[in-house]
């Protein structure tokens, strides 16, 4: 039957003959990817590919979720769309030192209430630098792939990642009916070279790293650009399952290998903070000779229904952490030191320097951090300095070899007024402390354009309002202007198209005349005008909609994009996800209290909450929500979707719980949709109060508050 022609197969022996060449393809994959030795001739590969693509062309209603022909590319899409994940890809908190891991051990051993001779068996593996990807398998098959994204949302990239040899389209023994597969796309260090040297044939950009290459591969909107490029996978951890294989990391990951997934051959099972630091070690000497980059170790708490225990912080999950690698170094001129002021006013020194190379990435420009550090390092225009890329992201300069120090090197005087509006630029000093702010900052406030421009871009940026096609350039524009001057302004400007449309053509007629007298070309023609009107209507008509779409927004979009001083994305979800409503949340900071409030919000500390309340003590900057809120329509946070009987509700913990720690009866309350907090007041639902329980008991009394011991609460709540 295999023999026959294509168009000589029934719809019966062609289904039955992809079905074949789908499996029979997918282990000489696996043989020639995966282990380096291949079983067929490139010859006889070839033709079984072309066999199969002749089938499908015959019968195209056939065509598999697993076909061989996802491997070379699908149909171009226009834009990704949005995958929300169910369960959230959160990222890891970092140690960088041989401390910092035993004092998280040290914390997961605190947490689930183990004496420090208990064991704790922990995985300890590679840390891939390179993209985070969800692929979903249903009945074996891959039927999706997703970005991270914001941990919360990604995008379906599934046809890209079919084009990836290492990914199995269809996994091997008996998979879960439902797995949701999580780990790393990369790239190796042969096929980075090699796409760099035919970017640099073809006359194109070459790029700084495999990481970033690796990234860009895999958000082509073509998905054939995807399969150009030798892109890897390794499986590490897992999101929704229908049932999990396994109950440690490590025979997670072992299940992955059976069921023909990528993983990682240097993961280890540890049991005491010397294994760990043993494995650490050990991949760091071979890190230079993987063929492929990392940045550091992660760690995991092996045995899962601890990993359950231990749960999640805001952004993290307690049973991992990343044990970074010292980042690299490189020394170069110090040519210049600029001042920066940024959206909050800060006066942020940035060293201009002789271009040099740092871990693959050319580096020009680093952090000096504050006037402080470059009075430490008593650096000097001229100097040669030290530069590494903390985390292998950020470059900063480390140290000045005095011992280079030429003699015409300056010193550096840091600026007391802001270089953007000439306000006086001070240190703060708390109150409370006495210690004097180590960043000196602008007290022009709203009068500074550096400030009004840097916060109106923060707040249309993608993780703030994401408003489409108003960026950088036109907030500047719009600011010069005259047309923004505060966030109100941009919902403002739907009522004012005539004149969004005048400062537009007038901008493009000066670019125009700039570009005329530059190059010596005569006029545009007419029809090329008439064109350039109709281009400009249009770009008007989509702002406008863009704009009107974001009336409607999310409480943790709306707290983000308002750039308070340390709120960010995940701060931002902390506080909506507390407050639920604008309503609730206006109210809250109003409140006599709301610093002391505000403190009793897991994940939120006394700095954040002084920035917050700092914020809404300001009278100017509550008038500006105001006439923003005019124009919004402000949608709750959603409860949380596991339903529960103390949903909602406000419960206190008090004395000695005896049958699980503090913090786990508090991240098993919020995990349940409970609001904890460290006061009782008339406003508490809950009291549980074990052995000892003192004046919090009495309030509860006091309040006529519900007051239960540790067993009647674990029954509330199903044990």
């Amino acid at each position: 039957m295999s023999a026959k022609s294509p168009d000589k197969l029934t719809s019966q022996d062609a289904e039955k003959e992809l079905d074949r060449l789908a499996k029979l393809i997918a282990a000489h994959d696996r043989a020639y990817y995966s282990h380096d030795a291949p079983t067929v001739s490139d010859a006889d590969y070839d033709a079984l590919r072309r066999r199969n693509a002749e089938i499908e062309a015959r019968f195209p209603l056939l065509v598999r979720p697993d076909s061989p022909s996802h491997r070379v590319g699908a149909k171009a899409s226009a834009k990704f769309a949005k995958v929300a994940h169910r369960v959230p890809m959160l990222s890891l908190d970092n140690a960088f030192d041989d401390a910092d891991v035993a004092d998280w051990l040290g914390r997961v051993r605190r947490f689930l209430g183990l004496a420090d001779t208990d064991a704790v068996c922990v995985t300890a593996e590679p840390k891939i630098d390179g993209l985070s990807a969800a692929l979903r398998y249903e009945n074996g098959l891959l039927v999706q792939g997703a970005t991270r994204g914001d941990g919360q949302e990604g995008e379906d990239i599934t046809a890209n990642l079919r084009t990836i040899a290492d990914i199995p389209l269809r996994l091997k023994g008996k998979p879960p009916v439902l797995l949701e597969v999580r780990g790393e796309v990369y790239m190796a260090h042969k096929a980075f070279a090699a796409l760099n040297r035919r970017q640099e044939a073809e006359g194109k950009p070459t790029y700084a790293n495999p990481r970033n290459s690796a990234a860009g591969s895999v958000r082509q909107l073509d998905p054939a650009v995807t399969a150009g490029r030798a892109l890897n996978f390794f499986a590490y951890a897992w999101g929704e399952c229908s049932a999990l294989p396994a109950d440690t990391q490590s025979d997670m990951i072992a299940a992955f290998a059976s069921y023909g997934l990528p993983v990682n051959p240097l993961m280890r099972r540890c049991e005491t903070v010397a294994a760990v630091l043993d494995v650490y070690r050990a991949v760091g000497e071979q890190r230079a000779g993987l063929g492929y980059d990392i940045d550091g170790v992660v760690y995991k708490v092996d045995r899962l229904d601890l990993q359950a225990r231990l749960g999640f912080v805001s952004r993290s999950p307690r049973w991992a952490i990343a044990h970074k690698f010292p980042a690299e170094q490189a020394e170069t001129v110090l040519e210049g030191i600029e001042i920066q002021v940024g959206r909050t006013g800060k006066l942020a020194p940035v060293a201009r320097l002789k271009p040099v190379t740092v871990g693959g990435v050319v580096v020009q420009n680093a952090t000096l951090h504050n006037e402080d550090q470059i009075a430490r390092l008593d650096a000097r225009i001229g100097d040669t300095v030290v530069i590494q890329r903390a985390g292998d992201v950020i470059p900063q300069v480390l140290s000045v070899r005095l011992d280079k120090r030429p003699k015409s090197a300056k010193p550096y005087k840091f600026p007391d007024t802001c270089p953007i509006c000439g306000s006086h630029a001070v240190r703060e000093v708390d109150e409370k402390t006495g210690k004097m702010d180590v960043d000196r900052r602008c007290t022009g406030g709203l009068v500074c354009d550096a400030q009004t421009v840097e916060r109106l871009k923060y707040f249309v940026a993608r993780d703030a309002f994401d408003i489409e096609g108003l960026g950088g350039t036109l907030i500047e524009l719009f600011h010069d202007k005259g047309l923004l001057k505060e966030p109100a302004d941009i919902f403002a400007l739907t009522e004012k198209p005539a004149k969004v449309a005048q400062v537009l053509a007038d901008h493009r007629a000066a670019l125009s005349e700039e570009r005329r007298e530059a190059q010596g070309k005569e006029v545009a023609k007419a029809a090329k005008a008439r064109k350039k009107d109709e281009g400009e209507g249009k770009q008007v008509e989509n702002l406008m909609a863009a704009i009107a779409a974001r009336r409607i927004i999310g409480l943790d979009r709306l707290i983000n994009a308002l750039g308070i001083r340390h709120v960010g994305e995940t701060t931002a979800r902390l506080l909506a996800r507390h407050y639920r409503g604008i309503d609730a949340f206006l109210d809250g900071m109003k409140a006599e209290n709301a610093r002391e409030d505000l403190q009793h919000i897991e994940g939120i500390g006394g700095v954040v909450a002084e920035a917050i309340h700092d914020f809404f003590d300001e009278p100017h900057n509550v008038k500006a929500l105001g006439r923003l809120l005019r124009w919004l329509d402000v949608t709750d946070m959603a409860a949380p979707s596991k339903s529960s009987p103390v949903s909602g509700k406000t419960v206190v913990f008090t004395g000695t719980l005896e049958k699980m720690t503090r913090a786990e009866a508090k991240a098993r309350a919020e995990s349940l949709g409970a609001k904890v907090s460290g006061s009782v007041s008339a406003k508490t639902d809950i009291v549980v109060a074990g052995p000892g329980a003192g004046s919090k008991l009495k309030d509860a009394q006091k309040h006529g508050v519900a007051v239960m011991d540790e067993d009647a609460w674990l029954a509330l709540i199903g044990g």
